[in-house]
């Protein structure tokens, strides 16, 4: 079979396929206001005109007339749309054991929450908005949590059905007393509350020797790319004639660690380059930075920071993108935690995972500026993932329970996480699921998520099954929060500065 709209080929002749194949590849995407459709319906009419003739050009230009497309009417075909995705999202929530919450606050001082639920319907997750909420006054955590309460009562979301918040680790979301994550907490003893990594709390400890260092850069980038068109020009050509193994900098977004990271890794690779350039110039700032790139000192700190931020980067890179679990989440933090006692080792010894480091500090230098930065930064993954310390076997046990042997301790750290688990049925499900051949042949062709929801039979390992499906309600990534915030910029640009409250959480529940 053929699709229609695209013409591309689906695999089988299945509704199912017909149905995946739609929503995955004809989204709507494009965010565009349902006002632009009067602009559509006046071509159509055109193009009616134009390629018709006889009674049925008058017939179907008349019906293209009737089309109502004005203001009023898109407004309301968006309510009622919304309307009928929010009872889609009720029926999976209501059916759903248990849900997860993922929760954020931007600068349009508003309250953010997704929520993720297991679809007992279609036997796979589902990740969806719950709802926008404006933050009038301020932004305590006790405004953010009669936010979430408003949230769940409207959605009718028991306290006890939530299993897990994600924040980005903000003082209003995990304050130990008034933070919202603990007020919540109150109302679900059981809440497991853990914080996803952002770029930005990576980076906070560097010391003011290195936020100078990384300043300085950054003005430095801006004065050749940003300052002057011509000066600019003269740059690219510049790099072109002495064939650079690039032919411009990268001008970095002053809100993304990730892209000073990127910036940072381009202007290495021409470093010598910027500075032969900067030497022509004749002007003070140019002066100043000639002498800040012949600082070796300096220059020692910039050959660290873009090391580190490019192994930061790695780390981003693989928490980054849609429908991550939890334990993929722990699994690359863990790994992380781990590399940066090696990075310790490392930068006393040949610096063989610091290559610009290895390449700038010849001889005896003083690094121990870098292994205080890469002490502040165990610390910080410390404090913000010390709940991930306690489920390494919850972890296995999703990503292969064939490989669990200490089936005891397996079901007294579930018993810890889970009180409503009785250990001595677990423990004999999990001795039947590994001495299932057919089971292990299977788990070794899909996916864990696949095997735990589609494979795993719930009548004979109901416990197994339902502890699985609380572990995967667990948000592992900010990917749909940020969408969410990408989304509310579109839509809530200075043409549409006077949507309302209700009109925006409606524009940005359809569009994502």
């Amino acid at each position: 079979p053929v699709c229609l709209i695209c013409s591309e080929t689906v695999a089988l002749i299945k509704s199912g396929n017909v149905k995946r194949h739609y929503e995955t590849k004809h989204k709507g995407q494009h965010k565009k206001p349902f006002t632009d459709g009067g602009l559509v319906k006046e071509r159509m009419s055109v193009v009616a005109e134009t390629l018709l003739d006889g009674k049925p050009k008058q017939e179907l230009c008349d019906k293209i007339k009737q089309i109502p497309m004005s203001a009023s009417s898109a407004t309301k075909k968006g309510e009622i749309l919304t309307e009928d995705v929010l009872s889609q999202l009720d029926e999976a929530i209501h059916k759903a054991p248990c849900v997860g919450l993922a929760v954020d606050e931007s600068t349009h001082i508003c309250d953010n929450a997704q929520v993720r639920c297991f679809n007992t319907d279609q036997k796979a997750f589902c990740e969806d908005l719950l709802g926008v909420t404006p933050l009038q006054t301020s932004t305590r955590g006790e405004d953010v949590y009669l936010a979430i309460e408003e949230m769940l009562t409207k959605r009718g979301i028991e306290p006890t059905q939530v299993v897990s918040i994600a924040t980005d680790g903000a003082p209003a979301m995990i304050g130990r007393e008034k933070g919202a994550g603990a007020r919540l907490k109150e109302d679900n003893p059981e809440l497991s509350l853990h914080c996803i990594i952002h770029q930005s709390v990576l980076c906070a400890s560097l010391s003011d020797e290195h936020a100078e260092v990384m300043n300085t850069m950054m003005k430095m980038i801006n004065f050749l790319r940003a300052s002057s068109s011509t000066q600019h020009r003269m740059l690219r050509e510049f790099l072109r004639e002495v064939d650079a193994n690039a032919d411009d900098l990268l001008l970095h977004n002053n809100v993304r660690w990730l892209s000073k990271g990127k910036v940072l890794a381009r202007f290495w690779s021409i470093r010598r380059e910027v500075a032969s350039f900067l030497a022509k110039l004749r002007h003070q700032k140019a002066t100043q930075f000639s002498l800040f790139l012949g600082n070796e000192k300096q220059m020692d700190n910039v050959a660290f920071l873009v090391d580190i931020t490019a192994h930061l980067n790695e780390l981003n890179l693989r928490l980054q993108g849609e429908d991550h679990s939890i334990c993929e989440l722990m699994t690359a933090v863990r790994s992380f935690q781990k590399k940066l006692e090696l990075f310790k080792e490392d930068l006393q010894g040949d610096c063989a995972h610091f290559p610009a480091v290895q390449e700038q500090v010849q001889g005896q230098r003083d690094v121990s500026s870098f292994v205080d930065f890469i002490d502040k930064l165990i610390v910080n993954f410390s404090n913000r993932f010390d709940s991930f310390s306690s489920g390494q076997q919850l972890t296995m046990f999703i990503q292969n329970p064939f490989i669990i042997t200490d089936v005891r301790g397996f079901s007294e750290e579930v018993t810890q996480h889970f009180k409503w688990v009785n250990p001595g049925p677990l423990q004999m499900q999990l001795v039947d699921l590994q001495a299932d051949v057919s089971l292990r042949e299977q788990f070794l062709r899909t996916d864990p998520s696949t095997f735990w929801l589609q494979t795993v039979p719930e009548t004979a390992f109901p416990g197994l099954r339902k502890v699985a499906i609380y572990i995967l309600t667990m948000f592992g990534s900010t990917y749909k929060r940020e969408a969410a915030f990408s989304t509310m910029n579109i839509i809530k640009n200075k043409y549409g500065s006077r949507l309302t409250n209700e009109h925006l959480h409606m524009c940005m529940r359809m569009a994502l």
